[in-house]
């Protein structure tokens, strides 16, 4: 009777250890299962988010000409030029330029810029200029920093490439004067610009 007892307590105890492990390979595969779940449906939804709200970066052309550059969300109506070639276009030219310097993932960037998309006042100004749009490490220069390396800032220069430091917002910020919050702030200093720099820009008024 002892031998048998200690076989039935045995057998319960693999038993048991059996049923333990299996459980916990069930459980351990389940697990695995839900996080491949999670993963597919993360891949799924962020192709489906990118077919309903594709990247803006892929809708810029490609194919412009040397020297431009894409607008960046500053306006697709505007030519925009790199910061050397507009230099050498403004030269060529005897225009002045409107320079506006930022960063990508700033946020008063990001603010102003379909501002100035949506402006026809500033599209038909531009015409009177060498636009250029240069994210800050594109135009690091001391002289592209008239008050400090805030963003974003807009500056103007005549059609040798220096700065205008009196060209700033008026109405503006007394600590960031070449700092725009509105178009129409914009707008104001354009029509400054264009009265006193450069006489190809005169011309055409």
């Amino acid at each position: 009777r002892s031998f048998f007892r200690v076989r039935f307590f045995r057998s319960r105890r693999a038993l048991c250890g059996s049923f333990a492990s299996r459980r916990a390979r069930t459980f351990a595969t389940s697990k695995m299962a839900s996080r491949l779940a999670l993963l597919l449906a993360l891949l799924l939804g962020a192709a489906l988010v990118g077919m309903v709200c594709p990247s803006k970066v892929s809708e810029e052309p490609s194919d412009l000409p040397e020297g431009r550059v894409a607008s960046r969300g500053w306006g697709d109506s505007i030519e925009w030029w790199s910061v050397a070639a507009g230099l050498a276009e403004a030269a060529k030219q005897n225009k002045p330029i409107m320079m506006v310097i930022f960063k990508p993932t700033c946020g008063a960037c990001v603010a102003l810029k379909p501002l100035v998309a949506a402006s026809e006042e500033i599209s038909k100004l531009s015409k009177k200029f060498v636009m250029i749009n240069a994210e800050s490490k594109e135009a690091p220069e001391e002289e592209y920093k008239p008050d400090g390396e805030y963003i974003p800032r807009i500056i103007f220069l005549n059609a040798k490439g220096e700065v205008d430091t009196s060209l700033k917002n008026v109405g503006g910020n007394a600590m960031f004067v070449y700092y725009y919050s509105s178009a129409e702030e914009i707008v104001k200093t354009m029509k400054k610009a264009i009265k006193k720099l450069g006489e190809g820009a005169k011309h055409e008024l």
